[in-house]
């Protein structure tokens, strides 16, 4: 992991970013796949990841929680920081608790095989959070409730997860990722495998998890990044080529790369 100088290091840290990038780079063996980005991801805002296929944006995405650690071969280098805190190098957050900090939700549901209390449960019980039984209870309700899954599922705590339908599915995963509470929540293209109903289901409690968490989000649908973010940052070729206000990318985009993805021309 390369790291930037001292200097720029506390010129870029004066930001009220959640998350902030400078010069991140993404090697898988000798192919490149980030070209120096830079990104503010703010709190409180859902910030959408666009472009098209092989962009880079997922690739990104996994650079804020370390999921690019487990690719054999992926090196990263540039800054990431999380509340000021690096991500890489010196002094980097320990990844277990990064993860913590930062959850993911990915493409495809990924319900552990077992029950739905157990599921939501999993991450209070591996970092230890909660000392009395009827404490985990309360966290599995209220994240439930926040996945706005408890009244569907109450009284079946205790049946296997993988009987629910993909959409109450998908949402169990992101119960499962907000009970540690963390402060960023990361979409991987959360709805591409869901129906139109679940899918604006979804799209509802996104814009519901908003108030409390920092959520990114990469999705193919540019009416889902309209609908749901604040922030839009179009990457193309491993580049990010711009990032702003949603409804400016969407009616006034500067760039005429943007242009072209947005009219569909390409992609």
């Amino acid at each position: 992991m390369t790291m930037l100088d001292a200097p720029t290091l506390a010129e870029n840290l004066a930001t009220d970013a959640k998350i902030l990038a400078r010069g991140v780079t993404v090697h898988y063996g000798a192919k490149q796949a980030l070209n120096g980005i830079d990104l503010d991801i703010a709190g409180n805002r859902v910030t959408a990841l666009i472009g098209p296929s092989g962009c880079g944006k997922s690739t990104f995405l996994r650079c804020l929680n370390r999921m690019n650690d487990t690719v054999a071969g992926a090196r990263v280098g540039g800054m990431v920081t999380l509340d000021g805190e690096p991500l890489y190098g010196p002094g980097a957050l320990d990844p277990v608790l990064l993860r913590m900090r930062v959850g993911m939700v990915f493409q495809k549901p990924n319900p552990f095989p077992k029950s739905i209390y157990d599921n939501v449960a999993f991450g209070p019980r591996i970092h230890g959070l909660f000392a009395r039984k009827a404490d985990l209870d309360e966290a599995v309700e209220r994240a439930l409730e926040r996945a706005g899954l408890w009244h569907e599922v109450k009284d079946r705590l205790h049946d296997r997860a993988t009987g629910l339908s993909g959409g109450q599915q998908q949402r169990l995963c992101i119960a499962r990722a907000i009970a540690v509470d963390p402060e960023v929540i990361l979409m991987d293209e959360p709805c591409s495998a869901l129906d139109p109903i679940a899918t604006a289901r979804v799209e509802e409690l996104i814009d519901e998890l908003r108030d409390n968490f920092a959520i990114v989000i990469v999705t193919h649908s540019m009416q889902q990044a309209a609908r749901v973010s604040q922030q839009t940052a179009f990457f193309h070729l491993g580049n990010l080529v711009e990032v702003g206000p949603t409804e400016r990318i969407f009616t006034a985009p500067e760039h005429q790369l943007t242009q072209g993805y947005i009219t569909g021309r390409f992609g």
